[in-house]
């Protein structure tokens, strides 16, 4: 059954951008503050959006009441986080969702986001896995399957066969987002049940021995066994120890899943890579991987 999905927006609607994580800074947010007036839409800015602490933009306490703000305001239809990076889960504690699961809106954002969309996964509510306003300008494609899915048009992608790629047919919700995450959610009240879902992840600047720890984490802790499916989205800018581990981070998955039988993709395009397509988390997919293509 699918999550509530929140209202689509309409031109004239109000956009929050808040920064859960690290700083940004005035010239840097421009740029989409542009886009999504050219979209129609009416920005508004979290109080303390352009503050500092250290890498953060803004103490915990700044980054919890910007977000706070913006969930509980009735006018705002949706919230995009400015950036990524680290440091939305020192603040998830400290939010009240009360009168977001009264009214609830789309929250927008990827890599350290998976926050969110975990927690909010739990609370019942689709979330969008999506490019954010520091990589607007990246990829004109990703920036307007944003727009295409914020406005409520539908949206299917057809992606080229990966030669690790395992053929098959699955229904079901998708969630997931960066691996990293995931993997630090396990065990909290964000952590994800999985059973009988289709699995995203994508990950960035990893060593490979992490990847393969994280992989096997995921595995013990019975995340991998249920699944319908499993896309990978971008694995980008790996990294490797002076004894090389010997395997790649898309062979270390398919070792991780080799011995359950739904369909796996690889270089789905969402992630830490330009061409981050939008993707509605909680929303009920048909998942379809043969010999030449990917469809989703």
């Amino acid at each position: 059954m699918d999550l509530i999905q929140p209202e689509f927006l309409k031109k004239g609607d109000k956009i929050g951008i808040v920064a859960c994580a690290r700083k940004i800074s005035k010239e840097e947010l421009q740029p989409a503050i542009a886009i999504f007036e050219s979209w129609g839409l009416q920005v508004v800015l979290g109080k303390h959006v352009f503050n500092a602490n250290h890498q953060f933009s803004g103490t915990d306490e700044e980054r919890a009441a910007d977000l706070q703000s913006m969930l509980d305001d009735s006018t705002i239809k949706a919230v995009i986080s400015a950036r990524g990076g680290y440091g939305t889960v020192r603040i998830i504690d400290k939010i009240d969702f009360t009168t977001f699961k009264k009214s609830p809106k789309w929250i927008i954002g990827y890599s350290d986001i998976t926050v969110l969309h975990s927690h909010i996964h739990n609370l019942g509510f689709q979330t969008l896995h999506a490019t954010m306003p520091i990589n607007f300008e990246v990829d004109a494609n990703a920036t307007d399957s944003l727009r295409k899915t914020l406005f409520g048009e539908k949206i299917e992608y057809h992606v080229d066969a990966h030669p690790l790629n395992r053929k098959g047919k699955a229904e079901g919700v998708i969630v997931g987002g960066n691996l990293s995450l995931v993997y630090a959610l396990s065990g909290s009240v964000s952590d994800i049940d999985t059973k009988g879902k289709i699995l995203f992840i994508e990950d960035l600047d990893e060593y490979l021995y992490h990847i393969d720890r994280m992989m096997m984490n995921l595995k013990r802790s019975g995340k991998l066994s249920g699944l319908a499916g499993l896309i990978v989205g971008g694995m980008t800018d790996m990294k490797d120890n002076t004894i090389p581990f010997g395997k790649t981070a898309e062979e270390i998955i398919v070792d991780a899943v080799k011995e359950y039988t739904y369909p796996v993709c690889f270089n789905f395009p969402a992630g830490h890579i330009n061409n981050n397509m939008a993707i509605k988390f909680g929303n009920k997919v048909n998942f379809a991987v043969s010999e030449n293509v990917v469809i989703l």
